[in-house]
């Protein structure tokens, strides 16, 4: 071997061809799909008291349509919206809006614990007795939506190096991180045939981590698919036009975001 070509061997090839992140602004969009576990739900008003066992619930997608890109109807689809800062090389710091939907499953059959004295066809005391989650007696949902504020710290690793990636002007990156938010829900409700509310009300708090891939074209646009975990606790939802009635419940999630964004440097 000779020494010109032991140099060569020795010379380590970069395959990074993204450039430095510090300092740089973020910006992403997209939509999600959701999953959420049973909960249970309680319902209190002047006249009621009672918790609900075992509530499943979906989420809504829609079909891609033109709403899906059209200012005026975002929030029809089940969207995310995100702004972040690389404070550091591989650590950016962000608030996002996750637009999800929740769903109560009408017509299934669930526990009731408590007490119910409105002057309806469902008053009675049950102790741990099966009740049928007829429109009549109650439609639960957090349609516009079950909309999570929150605050997140992530980490961002470019991978090329690792992988041995050599497609100029195309980077594949790792990014994971945690989050905290609050609730703030426009809970779509009908309850024990009071009449239908749907207001926005800050109703708790939430709690995420998630992993994702992210492919960055050109040095500044990029896609990118989030796998996300969390926790809500809403011990604050507003059920009806009066303060005295209220629900609470705390559930865990899976969420699935597929977005599309743009890094860029504003000092330069």
């Amino acid at each position: 071997m000779s020494f010109s070509q032991g140099v060569l061997d020795t010379k380590k090839v970069n395959f990074n061809d993204s450039g430095n992140n510090k300092g740089n602004i973020f910006v992403y969009w997209g939509w999600n799909r959701g999953h959420y576990s049973t909960s249970d739900i309680t319902f209190k008003g002047d006249n009621y008291n009672f918790t609900l066992s075992n509530v499943k619930a979906d989420d809504k997608p829609k079909p891609f349509g033109v709403y899906f890109l059209k200012l005026d109807e975002l929030t029809i689809p089940q969207t995310n919206f995100r702004v972040g800062y690389f404070f550091k090389e591989n650590y950016t710091i962000s608030i996002g809006l996750d637009h999800m939907k929740y769903v109560m499953r009408n017509n299934t059959t669930v526990k009731i614990n408590g007490d119910i004295n409105t002057g309806g066809n469902f008053d009675g005391n049950y102790v741990n007795e099966n009740i049928v989650l007829s429109e009549d007696f109650l439609l639960f949902e957090h349609t516009d939506g079950l909309n999570y504020i929150n605050a997140e710290i992530s980490r961002f690793d470019n991978l090329d190096n690792w992988l041995k990636f050599p497609v100029k002007n195309i980077d594949i990156n790792l990014t994971e991180g945690v989050g905290v938010g609050v609730l703030y829900p426009k809970t779509n409700t009908t309850l024990l045939g009071k009449e239908r509310y749907d207001e926005f009300h800050v109703s708790g708090y939430g709690l995420s981590a998630h992993v994702g891939l992210n492919i960055m074209f050109f040095k500044h646009f990029f896609i990118q698919s989030n796998f996300k975990v969390g926790y809500i606790n809403m011990q604050n939802i507003r059920t009806t036009s009066s303060t005295t009635d209220s629900a609470s419940q705390h559930f865990s999630f899976v969420e699935n975001l597929y977005v599309f964004g743009a890094k860029f440097n504003l000092t330069k």
